[in-house]
């Protein structure tokens, strides 16, 4: 699977916590197996779709506020 294909989806948490739960639920023979399924889904789902900050470079042409502060 790509890192970032470009491919936005535009969804609410909501709703796709409730498509990962609908989808788990139909595949798994109980409940708390179907919680798992659902949990890990969105877990990686959410991982794999975050964008990694890098603070050094978002910061390092911020002028200082202050001549005191280096």
């Amino acid at each position: 699977m790509e890192k970032n294909s470009g491919y936005r989806l535009e969804t609410t948490l909501s709703d796709l916590i409730a498509a990962a739960g609908a989808v788990a639920f139909e595949y798994s023979e109980n409940d708390k197996d179907a919680f798992t399924l659902a949990q890990l889904a969105l877990v990686e789902i959410i991982r794999k779709t975050t964008q990694r900050i890098d603070l050094e470079k978002d910061f390092e042409d911020i002028a200082s506020p202050s001549p005191l502060i280096h």
